[in-house]
Protein backbone atom coordinates (compact mmCIF):
# COMPACT_ATOMS: atom_id res chain seq x y z
CA UNK A 1 0.00 0.00 0.00
CA UNK A 2 1.24 3.50 -0.82
CA UNK A 3 1.31 6.16 1.89
CA UNK A 4 -1.83 8.28 2.20
CA UNK A 5 -0.99 11.99 2.18
CA UNK A 6 -1.25 13.62 5.59
CA UNK A 7 -3.70 16.31 6.67
CA UNK A 8 -3.01 19.89 7.69
CA UNK A 9 -4.80 21.30 10.74
CA UNK A 10 -4.66 25.09 11.00
CA UNK A 11 -5.34 26.65 14.42
CA UNK A 12 -5.99 30.27 15.27
CA UNK A 13 -7.43 32.05 18.25
CA UNK A 14 -7.02 35.34 20.08
CA UNK A 15 -4.77 35.89 23.05
CA UNK A 16 -6.63 34.56 26.09
CA UNK A 17 -8.48 31.84 24.16
CA UNK A 18 -6.34 29.07 25.70
CA UNK A 19 -5.13 27.89 22.29
CA UNK A 20 -1.63 26.95 23.46
CA UNK A 21 -2.95 25.00 26.45
CA UNK A 22 -5.40 23.07 24.24
CA UNK A 23 -2.73 22.21 21.68
CA UNK A 24 -0.34 21.02 24.37
CA UNK A 25 -2.94 18.49 25.56
CA UNK A 26 -3.88 17.51 22.00
CA UNK A 27 -0.23 16.65 21.29
CA UNK A 28 -0.09 14.63 24.51
CA UNK A 29 -3.03 12.55 23.28
CA UNK A 30 -1.95 12.40 19.63
CA UNK A 31 1.87 12.40 19.73
CA UNK A 32 2.11 11.32 16.09
CA UNK A 33 1.09 14.83 15.01
CA UNK A 34 3.82 17.09 13.64
CA UNK A 35 4.07 20.76 14.62
CA UNK A 36 5.01 23.38 12.05
CA UNK A 37 7.89 25.47 13.36
CA UNK A 38 7.89 29.08 12.18
CA UNK A 39 10.89 30.91 10.79
CA UNK A 40 11.97 34.34 12.03
CA UNK A 41 14.78 36.84 11.74
CA UNK A 42 14.43 38.10 15.32
CA UNK A 43 17.10 37.30 17.89
CA UNK A 44 16.82 34.19 20.05
CA UNK A 45 15.60 35.27 23.48
CA UNK A 46 15.51 31.96 25.31
CA UNK A 47 16.61 28.34 24.62
CA UNK A 48 12.94 27.33 24.60
CA UNK A 49 12.49 29.55 21.51
CA UNK A 50 13.94 26.68 19.46
CA UNK A 51 10.72 24.74 20.05
CA UNK A 52 8.73 27.32 18.08
CA UNK A 53 11.18 29.01 15.72
CA UNK A 54 13.92 28.40 13.20
CA UNK A 55 16.21 31.43 13.23
CA UNK A 56 17.30 32.87 9.87
CA UNK A 57 19.25 35.89 8.75
CA UNK A 58 17.35 38.59 6.90
CA UNK A 59 19.12 37.52 3.69
CA UNK A 60 18.11 33.87 4.16
CA UNK A 61 14.50 34.83 4.83
CA UNK A 62 14.26 37.11 1.83
CA UNK A 63 15.77 34.40 -0.37
CA UNK A 64 12.99 32.11 0.87
CA UNK A 65 10.39 34.72 -0.04
CA UNK A 66 11.85 35.03 -3.54
CA UNK A 67 11.62 31.25 -3.98
CA UNK A 68 8.00 31.09 -2.71
CA UNK A 69 9.27 29.13 0.26
CA UNK A 70 6.67 30.39 2.75
CA UNK A 71 2.97 29.65 3.01
CA UNK A 72 2.64 33.02 4.71
CA UNK A 73 4.92 35.66 6.12
CA UNK A 74 4.76 39.08 7.70
CA UNK A 75 7.12 41.74 9.01
CA UNK A 76 6.83 43.12 12.55
CA UNK A 77 9.26 45.63 14.13
CA UNK A 78 11.82 45.10 11.35
CA UNK A 79 11.77 41.31 11.78
CA UNK A 80 10.28 38.70 9.45
CA UNK A 81 8.04 35.85 10.65
CA UNK A 82 6.73 33.08 8.39
CA UNK A 83 5.53 29.52 7.92
CA UNK A 84 7.96 27.52 5.76
CA UNK A 85 6.28 25.34 3.15
CA UNK A 86 8.85 22.58 2.59
CA UNK A 87 8.74 20.81 6.00
CA UNK A 88 4.95 20.66 5.89
CA UNK A 89 4.88 19.18 2.40
CA UNK A 90 7.60 16.67 3.28
CA UNK A 91 5.71 15.48 6.37
CA UNK A 92 2.45 15.20 4.42
CA UNK A 93 4.12 13.12 1.72
CA UNK A 94 5.32 10.74 4.44
CA UNK A 95 1.75 10.39 5.70
CA UNK A 96 2.01 12.59 8.81
CA UNK A 97 -0.66 15.05 9.89
CA UNK A 98 0.67 18.55 10.55
CA UNK A 99 -0.53 21.24 12.95
CA UNK A 100 0.01 24.91 12.07
CA UNK A 101 -0.63 27.57 14.69
CA UNK A 102 -0.99 31.00 13.10
CA UNK A 103 -2.52 34.41 13.66
CA UNK A 104 -5.57 35.22 11.56
CA UNK A 105 -4.06 37.28 8.73
CA UNK A 106 -1.38 34.67 8.08
CA UNK A 107 -3.93 31.89 8.38
CA UNK A 108 -6.05 33.42 5.62
CA UNK A 109 -3.00 33.35 3.34
CA UNK A 110 -2.40 29.68 4.16
CA UNK A 111 -6.05 28.81 3.44
CA UNK A 112 -5.62 30.13 -0.10
CA UNK A 113 -2.49 28.06 -0.71
CA UNK A 114 -3.71 24.87 0.97
CA UNK A 115 -7.45 24.66 0.22
CA UNK A 116 -7.60 21.06 1.47
CA UNK A 117 -6.60 21.94 5.05
CA UNK A 118 -8.87 21.81 8.10
CA UNK A 119 -9.19 25.17 9.88
CA UNK A 120 -10.11 25.50 13.55
CA UNK A 121 -10.73 28.72 15.47
CA UNK A 122 -10.60 28.69 19.28
CA UNK A 123 -12.53 31.27 21.31
CA UNK A 124 -13.27 31.93 24.98
CA UNK A 125 -16.92 31.50 26.04
CA UNK A 126 -17.47 35.27 26.38
CA UNK A 127 -15.77 38.65 26.21
CA UNK A 128 -16.04 38.83 30.00
CA UNK A 129 -14.04 35.60 30.37
CA UNK A 130 -11.51 36.85 27.82
CA UNK A 131 -11.08 40.08 29.78
CA UNK A 132 -10.69 38.16 33.04
CA UNK A 133 -8.05 35.85 31.57
CA UNK A 134 -6.01 38.70 30.13
CA UNK A 135 -6.20 40.94 33.21
CA UNK A 136 -5.44 37.95 35.44
CA UNK A 137 -1.97 37.65 33.93
CA UNK A 138 -0.98 40.95 35.56
CA UNK A 139 1.98 41.26 33.22
CA UNK A 140 0.77 44.30 31.27
CA UNK A 141 -0.70 47.71 31.94
CA UNK A 142 -4.45 48.29 31.72
CA UNK A 143 -3.92 50.10 28.43
CA UNK A 144 -1.94 47.19 26.95
CA UNK A 145 -4.56 44.70 28.14
CA UNK A 146 -7.36 46.73 26.58
CA UNK A 147 -5.43 46.84 23.30
CA UNK A 148 -5.14 43.04 23.39
CA UNK A 149 -8.88 42.74 23.99
CA UNK A 150 -9.69 44.96 21.02
CA UNK A 151 -7.25 42.98 18.85
CA UNK A 152 -8.91 39.76 19.99
CA UNK A 153 -12.35 41.07 19.07
CA UNK A 154 -11.07 42.03 15.64
CA UNK A 155 -9.69 38.52 15.12
CA UNK A 156 -12.94 36.92 16.29
CA UNK A 157 -14.84 38.84 13.61
CA UNK A 158 -12.96 36.74 11.04
CA UNK A 159 -13.73 33.42 12.73
CA UNK A 160 -16.46 32.67 10.17
CA UNK A 161 -13.72 32.07 7.60
CA UNK A 162 -12.78 28.89 9.50
CA UNK A 163 -14.45 25.49 9.22
CA UNK A 164 -14.71 24.73 12.93
CA UNK A 165 -15.29 26.81 16.05
CA UNK A 166 -14.13 25.44 19.41
CA UNK A 167 -15.43 27.27 22.48
CA UNK A 168 -12.92 26.91 25.29
CA UNK A 169 -15.20 27.08 28.31
CA UNK A 170 -14.13 23.78 29.91
CA UNK A 171 -10.62 22.78 28.86
CA UNK A 172 -11.21 19.02 28.80
CA UNK A 173 -14.28 19.40 26.59
CA UNK A 174 -12.39 21.67 24.19
CA UNK A 175 -9.51 19.18 23.94
CA UNK A 176 -12.00 16.33 23.34
CA UNK A 177 -13.63 18.31 20.53
CA UNK A 178 -10.33 19.16 18.82
CA UNK A 179 -9.23 15.52 18.97
CA UNK A 180 -12.56 14.39 17.53
CA UNK A 181 -12.23 16.88 14.65
CA UNK A 182 -8.79 15.48 13.85
CA UNK A 183 -9.86 11.83 13.97
CA UNK A 184 -13.02 12.55 11.95
CA UNK A 185 -11.03 14.31 9.24
CA UNK A 186 -8.69 11.30 9.03
CA UNK A 187 -11.69 9.07 8.32
CA UNK A 188 -13.27 11.22 5.58
CA UNK A 189 -13.67 9.51 2.24
CA UNK A 190 -11.82 12.36 0.49
CA UNK A 191 -8.79 11.38 2.55
CA UNK A 192 -9.07 7.67 1.86
CA UNK A 193 -10.11 7.18 -1.77
CA UNK A 194 -6.57 6.21 -2.74
CA UNK A 195 -6.51 3.52 -0.04
CA UNK A 196 -9.93 2.22 -1.09
CA UNK A 197 -8.93 1.99 -4.77
CA UNK A 198 -5.79 0.05 -3.89
CA UNK A 199 -7.78 -2.39 -1.77
CA UNK A 200 -10.22 -3.00 -4.64
CA UNK A 201 -7.41 -3.39 -7.18
CA UNK A 202 -5.86 -6.12 -5.04
CA UNK A 203 -9.15 -7.91 -4.42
Amino acid sequence: MSVQKGNVFLFSGPSGSGKDTILKQVFARLPELKFSISSTTRARRDPSDDEKYTFLTKEEFEAGIAQNGFLEYAQYCDNYYGTPAAPIENWRNLGYDVVIECEVQGALQIMEKLPDLTSIFIVPPSVEVLRKRLTGRQTESAEQTEKRIQTALGEMKLAERYQYLVINDHLEDAVDLVCSIITTQRAKMTQNTKFLHEVLQNA
